[in-house]
């Protein structure tokens, strides 16, 4: 597969992402994560998005939303800088929406 650059549909740019990777399996120099793109009203009707709206634990600037079917992993050395954290609800509406896109029952 030749995933440079990116084609299509495929979410590019600098921008948040959300890292879903769990460090319990080893440390790795890739992390999992799901990207994040400005919130449209109609993402509510896609399992795959979820909503994210600015708070100071999460430290966005404006509504967005993660979007699961963009889920990927990238090198430690495309990280620019941490910029906050979710609360595990929010986390727990990620994982659903990812067990929706990788056909996995939980």
């Amino acid at each position: 597969m030749n995933l440079d650059p990116t084609q299509g549909a495929e979410i590019c740019k600098t921008r948040p992402a959300i890292i879903v990777n769990d460090n319990a399996v080893g440390r790795l120099p890739l992390k999992i994560i799901v990207p994040l793109t400005d919130w449209k009203s109609h993402y509510a009707q896609a399992p795959w998005m979820v909503e994210l709206l600015p708070n100071r634990r999460n430290q966005l600037t404006k509504p967005s939303a993660a979007d699961c079917s963009q889920v990927r992993s990238i090198s430690e050395a495309r990280f620019v800088k941490r910029i906050g954290m979710i609360d595990p609800r929010t986390l727990e509406q990620i994982q659903v929406a990812l067990a929706v896109v990788l056909s996995i029952t939980r």
